[in-house]
């Protein structure tokens, strides 16, 4: 099959090429996102499209990738909430994704965003760097004993929560199906308003739905411990950026870590090292000194890469055998 990749980095050349063996499929690849402005791209008789986090694949999108000839949608993510699946299944186009490339590197850069913030080694190593070994300022806490609050157990929620348990600290979580290994292992579900009311640090690994997005705003900061610790590793729109900004200020917010972020679109994965950035909420978000931000590389580990590419792959290969496979995602998911 002849597929257009889209959003391409380096690394996704160079995993797609290491696991297209004998050259099974044909992939050319676009720096570009893809979007109804940039379907044009697609002219010229590719099958498919491989798509990313911030790709744009609306009703006129869809429409008009149907009317290029394209025939599946191959998400090489987990999520598909940039996807329109009620059009693709109007104008008969299968959605497939990658469910499951590596829950521990998520969870792991989640872990990463708290152990930097909390014992500050950010600062640390930027202070070292210019020969001032002072500890004014560094001081942190033990995660040992803490209330750690897991908003969504999928598979890089249970992930994360078993390391957090490794740590010492208390684990509660909040999901619509409880998981019944995470609940042996020794952590207690309870309600979204307990969980938020009572842990010392939030982390979410829900997927962004019309019922959760903006999940953290004013009215649910509002209720946490003050000084709480959010980390958003998931997706952006799960977080109200100007309204987290309110609780870093009035301090009910004591720290934020995100590898994600609602308008990250226009920003991630670019070097805007030379631009004059246009957000004025995340240029407000990086003012902060107890914020960490990263592009969304949760994804970004060797093994993580190795299995989007295989996974992806199989999929395209799946759709032109004409073999069912659990991975494609419809409306009726």
């Amino acid at each position: 099959m002849n597929i257009a990749v889209f959003s391409t980095k380096s690394y996704d050349k160079e995993y797609f090429e290491k696991y297209n063996i004998d050259n099974l499929h044909t992939f050319t690849y676009f720096e570009d996102y893809l979007n109804s402005k940039t379907t044009n791209l697609t002219l010229g008789g590719f099958d498919a499209v491989c798509v990313f986090v911030n790709d744009k694949l609306d009703n006129e999108a869809i429409t008009k990738l149907a009317a290029n000839g394209i025939k599946l949608i191959a998400l090489r993510c987990a999520g598909f909430n940039n996807v329109d699946l009620q059009s693709a299944a109007d104008n008969n186009i299968k959605v497939v994704r990658v469910p499951a490339y590596s829950p521990e590197a998520v969870a792991e850069q989640a872990v990463a965003l708290i152990m930097t913030l909390n014992r500050k080694t950010h600062k640390a190593y930027n202070r070292i760097r210019e020969g001032n070994f002072s500890l004014d300022k560094l001081i942190g806490f033990n995660l040992h004993n803490k209330t750690v609050g897991v908003i969504g157990t999928g598979r890089i929620g249970q992930a994360f929560s078993k390391i957090m348990l490794g740590f010492g600290c208390k684990v509660l979580a909040y999901d619509l199906y409880e998981n019944m290994e995470l609940i042996e292992e020794g952590v207690k579900y309870v309600t979204f308003d307990e969980l938020i009311d009572t842990s010392d640090i939030i982390s979410l690994h829900c997927p962004l739905t019309p019922e959760t997005h903006y999940l953290i705003n004013k009215e649910t900061i509002s209720k946490m411990k003050k000084g709480v610790m959010i980390i958003n590793t998931s997706r952006g729109g799960l977080v109200n950026s100007s309204e987290a900004i309110d609780g870093l200020k009035n301090k009910q917010i004591g720290f934020l870590g995100i590898d994600v972020y609602e308008q990250e679109e226009n920003l991630f994965y670019n070097d805007l090292s030379e631009n004059i950035i246009q957000d004025e909420l995340i240029l407000r978000l990086i003012s902060f000194p107890n914020v960490l931000i990263t592009s969304h590389q949760g994804f970004l580990t060797n093994e993580a890469l190795d299995e989007i590419a295989k996974t992806t792959i199989e999929n395209i290969s799946n759709f032109e055998k004409n073999i069912e496979t659990k991975n494609e995602v419809s409306i009726n998911n």
